[in-house]
C-alpha cells in the first residue's frame, strides 16, 4: 500500500551550477536510493550551456556542427529521457524530481500533468499567467515557451525533470528546433517581465508550488556535495 500522500517528505537540494554528466550521475545514483528507501528528491541546479537530445530526437535538429557548438562553449549530450531537444544553461532553472509514482499510484500523464501544474503555480507567483498547449508538453506564456519537460520513469521512479527559463541567453535557442518543432518561440521570465527575478526567489516559488501540488513536506538540505543523499 502507498503512504499517505499528504505525509510524504521530500528533500530539497539546491547545487547551483553543475555539469550535465555530474548531474546525471547523481540522479541515477539518487533514483537507485529511492528504490531502496521510497523517499522523495528534488534536485534544483543550473548546467553550463549544454544541448540534451532525448530518446525521440533527431540529430538535425541540432542546427550547429560540433566544431562551432563548442566555440559557443557548448556541450552535446545524448540522454536517456524522453521528448526531443532542448537547450540547457546559465539563467535556466532545472529541477530533476526523483519521485516513485506508486506513492501516488498514478502514471506518466498525471506525472508530466503536475510538473506542468507546479510550473504554472510557479508562473502565477511572479504575475506570469501561463498555460498549457494540447499534445505539446511543457508550458507556455502567450505563444511562446517558458518551460520545457522531458522525464524518464523507470520501474516506477522517475528521473530528468523541468526546466524554466529564468533568465538564460535566449540566443542559444536559435541553434536548435526546440522540442523538434520548428513553429516555437522561446521566451523567458525576465522577457515577460521586463525585469530579471531573482533565482533564490524562483526556487522558493518552485518548492512551494511542488509541495502543494504533489502533497509533499519539502526539507532543504545543504548541498556541499553532490553525493549527499
Amino acid at each position: 500500500m502507498p503512504l499517505p500522500i499528504t505525509t510524504a517528505p521530500c528533500t530539497v537540494r539546491r547545487l547551483g551550477l553543475v555539469p550535465y554528466d555530474e548531474a546525471l550521475a547523481e540522479q541515477r545514483r539518487l533514483v537507485e536510493a529511492c528504490r531502496r528507501d521510497g523517499h522523495a528528491r528534488l534536485l534544483l541546479l543550473e548546467h553550463p550551456p549544454t544541448y540534451t537530445l532525448g530518446v525521440r530526437a533527431r540529430q538535425e535538429h541540432l542546427l550547429l556542427d560540433a566544431e562551432r557548438l563548442a566555440a559557443l562553449g557548448a556541450s552535446v549530450h545524448r540522454t536517456d529521457r524522453g521528448g526531443d531537444i532542448t537547450f540547457h544553461g546559465p539563467g535556466q532553472l532545472v529541477g530533476y524530481p526523483i519521485l516513485d509514482l506508486r506513492r501516488w499510484q498514478q502514471g506518466p500523464r498525471w506525472y508530466v500533468r503536475s510538473l506542468e501544474a507546479a510550473l504554472i503555480e510557479t508562473l502565477a507567483a511572479f504575475g506570469i499567467d501561463s498555460h498549457r498547449v494540447d499534445g505539446r508538453p511543457g508550458v507556455w506564456a502567450g505563444d511562446a515557451k517558458i518551460a520545457a519537460i522531458g522525464v524518464r520513469i523507470s520501474r516506477g521512479v522517475t528521473s530528468h525533470g523541468f526546466a524554466l527559463n529564468v533568465d538564460p541567453d535566449l540566443r542559444y535557442f536559435s541553434h536548435i528546433v526546440p522540442c523538434g518543432l520548428p513553429d516555437v518561440t522561446v521566451t523567458s521570465m525576465a522577457e515577460v517581465l521586463s525585469r530579471v527575478p531573482s533565482m533564490n526567489t524562483v526556487m522558493d516559488e518552485t518548492i512551494a508550488a511542488f509541495a502543494r501540488v504533489f502533497h509533499l513536506k519539502m526539507a532543504e538540505e545543504p548541498a556541499a556535495a553532490l553525493a549527499a543523499v
